[in-house]
């Protein structure tokens, strides 16, 4: 009987959904890489005004993903979905190097919200295939990604329109599940 009930307990537990958030300014691809996730096809997109939510599934593990608009207008109401936020997928566009001194400062600002402490940090470099673009260790130096020692972080150089790298950034999501 303790058993049946421990089994029973472990199942709701290994269910739970854990809580995403991707961020990044507007055009960085961030519904783009949602829908790879879900549907591995590209999904012709608009610009997000809110949010569009979905539920992705990787080996048993579930993410209720959070894809927030990122025009600058929609940016100061990303905080009110950071309340039991487990991940945020930041999504740099590789090529917009002029706004990547606004990333870092959306990036800072988040990292120093309460309801973030415990949050841990995926970095998508999206576009790493047009020509010209940043290499994520370009963009981490730049992001100064060394310098975040409280919050787990990880850096993939990605590819939205061919889903290239967004399975190693799921990977290393559900390997940092129970981690903490």
């Amino acid at each position: 009987m303790m058993g049946l009930i421990f089994a029973k307990l472990w199942s709701l537990f290994s269910n739970q959904e854990h809580k995403v958030i991707i961020v990044g300014l507007d055009n960085a691809g961030k519904t783009t890489i949602l829908y790879q996730f879900l549907m591995n096809e590209v999904v012709h997109t608009s610009p997000t005004i809110g949010s569009n939510v979905e539920e992705i599934v990787v080996k048993n593990t579930h993410f209720l993903m959070w894809d927030i608009g990122g025009q600058e207008s929609l940016r100061s109401s990303w905080n009110t979905y950071y309340s039991n936020t487990e991940f945020i997928i930041l999504v740099v566009d590789s090529i917009d190097r002029e706004r990547l001194a606004i990333t870092k400062e959306e990036l800072y600002r988040m990292l120093a919200h309460e309801d973030l402490r415990k949050a841990a940090v995926l970095i998508f470099a999206n576009k790493q295939d047009m020509k010209g673009c940043m290499t994520a260790a370009e963009i981490s130096k730049y992001l100064t990604l060394s310098s975040i020692k409280d919050h787990p972080w990880h850096i993939q150089s990605c590819c939205a329109l061919t889903g290239e790298g967004l399975c190693q950034g799921l990977e290393w999501m559900t390997s940092r599940i129970g981690v903490r």
